[in-house]
């Protein structure tokens, strides 16, 4: 009797419709940041960041629709959103369409969690799964961004945009330091549990 082959496990896919978006995702992060500091091609650049929103979207539920779910794909939607807001704060900032101190509180946030992700797998942990919260943060902040240029430029447009701009902004920035402090209240509790014992 012939063996069968074994498919893979969907979490174990790599080449999805989802991971593909969220490469593209990651490919325009050079660009939106080129566009904005280089010729300040501040249109062009608001069209990138509305692409990556839209991705950002699509990717979820083509992954539910087409049960594409995957590891990598977990790691990559976050990791991408990571690095929007890093490339626009940089952005924004160095333009100085935001204070520094801005910028440096939503880093500071991400730089914070950074060692917990080591410590975890020294524990025989995966990364902790994002929370709702940090999603709503994500969210705010991604919608944010592209208002606040908006609304760095004049006209009765930017007028209307700039308090919905900053509204955003400051919602976001609360909700993305109270999911860390959900985070790190996971990561506490982990880190006193026992370590499972190795069976030999």
């Amino acid at each position: 009797m012939a063996q069968e082959q074994v498919r893979p496990e969907p979490l174990d896919r790599v080449v999805t419709i989802p991971n593909a978006l969220s490469v593209l995702r990651l490919l325009g992060v050079p660009l939106f940041l080129w566009l904005l500091l280089g010729p300040h091609a501040d249109v062009l650049a608001l069209i990138v960041l509305m692409v990556s929103g839209f991705t950002d979207w699509a990717d979820g539920v083509l992954a539910r629709k087409l049960n594409q779910a995957s590891r990598l794909g977990a790691l990559l939607d976050p990791f991408a959103d990571r690095l929007y807001i890093l490339a626009t704060l940089i952005g924004l900032t160095l333009r100085h369409v935001i204070p520094w101190w801005l910028a440096a509180i939503i880093i500071g946030r991400d730089l914070v969690l950074a060692p917990t992700i080591p410590l975890l797998r020294r524990h025989g942990y995966g990364p902790l799964p994002v929370h709702y919260l940090g999603k709503a943060a994500t969210f705010n902040l991604l919608y944010a961004f592209p208002l606040l240029l908006l609304a760095a430029r004049s006209g009765t447009l930017a007028d209307i945009a700039r308090p919905i701009a900053w509204a955003f902004t400051l919602w976001g920035t609360a909700l993305y330091l109270w999911a860390a402090g959900l985070y790190l209240t996971q990561f506490r509790q982990l880190m006193r549990m026992p370590r499972p014992v190795a069976m030999s």
